[in-house]
Order: C-alpha cells, then structure tokens, then sequence
C-alpha cells in the first residue's frame, strides 16, 4: 500500500469509529470493542507509516482548495510523525482505561463520550499531518469544539462553568491572534504551506517585515495558540478539571495540550524558520515568558491539595518547557521541546491514570486524604513515583533526556537566567510531585481507616498484606503499568527519538 494511501486511511480509522459507536452504542461492550478494535488497527497504520517518513519519505495527499489559496493539504514529516504515534499509542491505552473507569464509576452518557473522544484523536491527527497553516488551524478548531462535550459530560453547573471558561478562551485567542497571524502570514509569503527553513525568509530579506514586526507576528502565534498554555492565557486548563479521569488524560497528554506546543513548534520550525527566528532574536521575549510560566506554574501547583487541579498546573509549567524549547530556536533546544511531547505525554498519562484509579477505587481527590493509601494500591502509586521521576526529569525517566537538550539549549543561547528558571521549576517539581507517594507509602494511615482494616477479617488471614490490596479495576491499573514502563523505556529511546527529530533542525 502506497503511504499516500496509509495517510487517508490513518485519518478515516477515527471517524469509522465514530459511526460504529454510535450504531453500538446500545450494547456497551460491542461498542468498546469497536472502539478499541480499530485504536489498535490505526496504530498498526501509523507505525507502517512513520517507517517510510523515518527513512526520509514525505508522503503527501491532498483533499483540495477550498478557497484560493487555502487548500486542506496533508504532509508527513518527523515532528508529525512523532505526534502521531503517540497520539495513536496512547489511544489504545486511554480507550482500555476509560472503559474500566466509566463503568467502574458508573458514569452515564458513555457512547457520546467514546464518540467525541474519537473525534478529537481524528484532529490530533489531522494536525499532525497538517501540510500548511490552514490545514492545522482547521484541525485545531475542531479540537476545541470536539472536546467541549466531554470537559462538561457531567452536565453538573460546574461543569458548564468550566466548559465556558473553556471553549471562551480557547476561541476567543485562535480567532483574535491566531486567525489574524495567519493572515499575515498570507500576505507576506503569498502561501501557507510548511516549508523547511521557514517561508517568511523573502520577505524578511526584503525588509517586507522588521524584527519588530516579526517579534509581534511570533507573539500573536504564541498567544492564538491557546492550548500552548503560556500565562495569562491559561486558566482554561484547570477549569477543565471538571471533566472525568479519561478526559483530563486526553487534554493533557493524548491530544489536546500537545496540539498546542506541537503547532507552535510548526510555526517557528517551518513558517518563520529556526534560522529568522533565533538570528532576528523576535522570539527571545516569549522565552522569557515561557520560563516566566513555568516557574510560576510550579509554584501554583505546590499549594493546590486536589490532586487534579496540581498535576493540571504542573502541565501548564511542563507545556512552557516545550515552548521554550521553540523560541529559543537553537537546534538542542527544538529537538529537546519535540522529544519532551512524548517524554511529558507518556509520564503525564500515567499520574492522570494514576488520580483516577485512586478515585475510582478509594473515592479520594485531596492529596491530603492518601495517608497509608500505598499499601492498598501498591501499583497505583508505584507508576506514580515512576512517571513523578520521567516528569521531574531524573534518570531512569525519560524527562531527562528533554530537560537537558532544554538546558543546552539555553546555555547556548547564553541565556543563563533561563537554566536557572528550568533548574528551579525542577526543584519545584520535586517538591510538587514526591510528596504524594510518599504520603502514600510512608505515612500512617488515617484513625478510621486503621480501625476499619483491624476489623476487617481478612486483615489477619494468611495472605497478609496482600488481602489488603484494593486497587482499581483491571483495566484502570493495567494501562498505568504499561505508561509507567514505558516512561522507563523512552529513557532508552531517547537516542533515537533524537536521530528521528534531527532533520527538521537542518536548514535546505
């Protein structure tokens, strides 16, 4: 089969889903059946894919004009690729873990659910493959409009409060400066498509635009692309919250966040070009916004007790590491920010798993409620301290290799206050994340909670601690071993993560 053909097929797998959940959706188990069937056959596709782009194809295909000018256009290259898989890995596991959290919480309004969830890994895709600025704002667009129904599934007040504050900022930044960046993008270079070294270099060269002007065209993508999270354009993460286990992984690691960070690493990789951007400096304030971001996120996060909102404001600093990445547009400190999307997607996916399971199976949201809780969910809070190391960036975790390309980066740039601000924002991640397993494991459990397993008879047989286990349903626990393995295993990939991402840092 011709790559060309993978492309369409790839982006039509998420939408046959879409209808066979719906014509399912009466019958619980053939509908996640399906949706789980085709999650594993569109991974088999991706992987087939990336074989041919890794080996130097860009395999191309086009779904026409439509406006002059404006083609909705499709084009493989390494940082999309990379995207892909693990927006097509994680699928697989995310669909496994919100059947066992759906049903194990009893939550209604599964079919629309799975169906929107499907629809938003069909954006996450076409944005991957996007071949022009048009293509990927449209992806975007309907990113946000297809997670709308699941941050306010539970129909609570709260929830549409969220969903508001969501969906307002979120539209209301892509259309006032990401539309508008867009458009002048068009009017400088006459196109949109994606271009190795950048297609504004002419008319730079031809003093069309000043460093001044390019610093403003940088910014006005850097803030329109809401989902990157930069400060103050932020709050629509944490309000988020509201949603389910499921969805918060899907925002924060599968799809949703990483559609942000991935285009701003497009517009500054292929649309001003890494070369423009770091010799013209345009981008150097929004680094500092970045490194301004993450810090201060972190801080943010050490006082939230409910376990969500922190590991929703540590994405908003981990996000930041990623743009900064970008704007320092040196070839380390690109690579790094496209290798911390799959190190910080699979470590994140994991604690997310991890806070749902420990809802489902103990009913507890505060960090403050986990006292001696280790010991009833060993492998919860296991994969926890793992994928708190892949996020803190220490060895054995993948985090590590991202952070210090990062570093590099900044030391390159002679921006020293920036390492300073990733080696604080690290420290802070330790002070944010260890915590909690340590509560766990360590501290003794609550009166009540003591009183109740001395009760319990079991508590005394002949299995021991093991009778005391009480995790989550299999097929909560199960996808959070596997991502917290795999953070581990991306420690070991990093070379060739590295090998992958090289090329989109050389200039044609």
């Amino acid at each position: 089969m011709s790559p060309e053909n993978m492309i369409w097929i790839a982006l039509a797998l998420p939408l046959i889903a879409v209808a066979l959940i719906a014509i399912f959706g009466k019958s619980p188990d053939t509908r996640d059946g399906c949706s789980g069937t085709v999650s594993g056959l569109l991974f088999v596709v991706v992987i087939s894919l990336a074989v041919g782009v890794f080996n130097g194809e860009r395999p191309e295909w086009s779904l026409g004009e439509m406006l002059p000018g404006f083609e909705l256009a499709f084009r493989v290259e390494p940082l999309g690729m990379l995207f892909a898989i693990v927006a097509s890995g994680l699928w697989i596991l995310t669909t496994a873990y919100a059947v066992g959290y759906m049903r194990g919480h009893h939550e209604k309004h599964q079919t629309r659910f799975f169906a929107c969830f499907a629809v938003a890994i069909f954006a996450a895709l076409a944005a991957a493959f996007s071949a022009n600025l048009f293509t990927l704002f449209v992806a975007y667009e309907l990113m946000t409009i297809s997670t709308y129904p699941l941050v306010t599934h539970s129909g609570t007040e709260e929830a549409r409060r969220g969903g508001r504050i969501y969906l307002g900022i979120l539209l209301s930044t892509s259309i006032a400066f990401f539309m508008l960046a867009i458009v002048w993008t068009w009017s400088l270079a006459g196109t949109l498509d994606f271009r190795l070294g950048g297609i504004l270099r002419e008319a730079y060269a031809a003093g069309e635009i000043s460093d001044t002007a390019l610093g403003v065209l940088m910014g006005l993508f850097a803030f329109g692309i809401g989902k990157a999270a930069l400060m103050p354009f932020h709050r629509w993460l944490p309000a988020a919250m509201v949603a389910p286990t499921p969805v918060s992984a899907l925002l924060h690691a599968v799809a949703v966040v990483k559609v942000g960070v991935f285009s701003v690493l497009k517009v500054c990789i292929y649309i001003i070009g890494l070369d423009l951007l770091h010799d013209s400096g345009a981008s150097l304030y929004l680094a500092y916004v970045a490194g301004f971001t993450l810090v201060v996120a972190s801080l943010v996060a050490m006082t939230k007790d409910n376990l969500k909102a922190r590991l929703a404001y540590s994405t908003i600093g981990q996000l930041a590491y990623i743009t900064l990445g970008a704007f320092l547009a040196t070839p380390n400190s690109v690579i790094g920010g496209g290798m911390h999307i799959a190190m910080h997607a699979v470590g994140k996916i994991t604690l997310f798993f991890c806070a749902g399971a420990i809802y489902v199976a103990a009913h507890k949201k505060n960090i403050s409620e986990l006292e001696g809780l280790g010991r009833k969910m060993p492998f919860t809070f296991a994969a926890f301290l793992i994928a708190s190391v892949s996020i803190i960036g220490l060895p054995p975790g993948g985090g590590a290799w991202s952070k210090w390309l990062l570093a590099i980066g900044t030391v390159e740039s002679d921006q020293l206050i920036l390492t300073a601000a990733l080696m604080v924002s690290s420290l802070l991640n330790i002070a944010y994340l260890i915590p909690i397993p340590m509560r766990a494991f360590m501290r003794p459990k609550s009166e009540g909670e003591a009183v109740a397993d001395q009760s319990t008879p079991e508590a005394s047989g002949r299995l021991g601690w093991l009778s005391q286990i009480e995790e989550a349903p299999l097929l909560c626990v199960l996808p959070l071993c596997v991502t917290a393995v795999g953070s581990i295993a991306l420690f070991f990939a990093a070379d060739w993560i590295y090998l992958v991402l090289l090329p989109i840092t050389v200039s044609p």
